[in-house]
């Protein structure tokens, strides 16, 4: 069984300084997936088993280390979905070491039949989530304290804006400079997400801790369906040709308004040649999604710069019955941190993915500046 997994550690700015320690990050995310999927796992086990990495990394916004509310709290959100339209998440959760296990305990609850006839949840936000979570075996162990999943650098982030925010009114306090590992507020959102394919199976994930300074209970998108993550195999439906998985980042409510994730595969259905549509290659469908379904209705909304970031993997097959893998990046932000890896080359390839310089901001034509790259696995 060929296995091919992407994780990304957000879409955002991540510093050279901190370069070493994300890719590593990144690096035990994709053999702990290759590791789970030589132990005869399935799509899912591999995306969920990246994310829990991820999660657990303190220096990524997700899990231990997550960006803090404006309480000073960890909420966080996560999703997971597999190309057979199964799905589960979780919202505004605290007290969880690894949000995407109780997103995929609550999608695998969701394909029981209730007694009663009842009709499961897709997601369960914050005590709920929680609770359910105590009582399942998968997940009751990786319940801790609130306290536990704050890290030093979350912290020393969330008392510096928070100085900021005090000061903002002052005559001094609008000229402070940004805290040096940071550009913007904006751009300390980078959430986490994998996608994989087994043998042609497709999965997708996804883990936030949300925005920093956020409010108490907010959802961003890694807790919405159709919005953070999306999936579909191959022939689902008939005029499906492309196989394929993506896990975005960015701007949560932007986002979550565009149905971001959702309307990229559909765009795929689309533009399927079954139908008798002009083909479309995957690198024209996602900047044609990025720009009509997300940049120019932010842009009406009264967001100048909105972010996000896109990792989609797409599966064919080839001419001599080899599937063709190819994972995507699309981008607006900085930096996109991405990994990949496969059981045909099993050592994980990282990259920190940097915007060019002269692409800052909305160009004067306001063409969307968002950067894009593929790579074949």
């Amino acid at each position: 069984m060929e296995t091919f997994v992407a994780v990304h550690g957000g879409a955002g700015y991540h510093s050279f300084t901190a370069e070493k320690e994300l890719k590593q990050a990144l690096r035990l995310a994709c053999n702990n997936a290759l590791l789970v999927a030589s132990s005869a796992g399935s799509s899912l086990d591999v995306t969920e088993a990246a994310i829990t990495v991820l999660e657990d990394a303190p220096n990524l916004n997700a899990g231990f280390g997550s960006n803090l509310t404006f309480e000073g709290n960890v909420e966080c959100d996560a999703a997971i979905m597999d190309g057979n339209n199964h799905w589960g998440s979780v919202g505004a959760v605290s007290g969880v070491k690894n949000p995407i296990r109780v997103a995929r305990a609550i999608l695998e609850y969701s394909q029981v039949p209730d007694p009663l006839g009842r009709i499961p949840p897709l997601t369960l936000v914050s005590s709920g989530a929680r609770s359910f979570a105590s009582k399942h075996l998968h997940t009751s162990s990786g319940l801790v304290g609130e306290g536990a999943l704050i890290s030093d650098r979350a912290r020393d982030r969330w008392v510096q804006w928070k100085d900021r925010l005090s000061s903002a009114s002052t005559e001094e306090g609008t000229n402070l400079p940004p805290p040096p590992d940071s550009e913007s507020l904006h751009d300390s959102q980078d959430t986490v997400g994998a996608v994989a394919s087994c043998s042609g199976n497709m999965s997708a994930g996804v883990s936030s801790g949300g925005l920093l300074l956020k409010m108490e209970g907010r959802c961003g998108e890694a807790a919405m369906f159709g919005a953070g993550c999306w999936a579909q195999n191959k022939n689902i439906r008939p005029q499906v040709q492309i196989g394929m998985a993506c896990s975005v980042s960015g701007t949560g409510e932007y986002i979550t308004r565009s149905g971001l994730a959702k309307a990229l595969g559909k765009s795929f259905e689309a533009f399927s040649p079954s139908d008798g549509s002009e083909y479309m290659d995957p690198h024209t469908i996602m900047q044609q999604v990025l720009v009509d379904e997300f940049w120019k209705p932010s842009q009406d909304l009264g967001e100048p710069n909105p972010s996000a970031g896109i990792l989609l993997m797409t599966y064919e097959d080839g001419d001599d019955n080899t599937p063709i893998v190819r994972v995507w990046c699309g981008f607006t932000t900085p930096t996109f941190l991405v990994a990949y890896a496969s059981t045909r080359n099993p050592i994980p390839k990282t990259l920190i993915l940097r915007r060019p310089k002269d692409m800052v901001g909305a160009h004067a034509d306001k063409k969307a500046p968002i950067y894009m790259t593929a790579f074949s696995l």
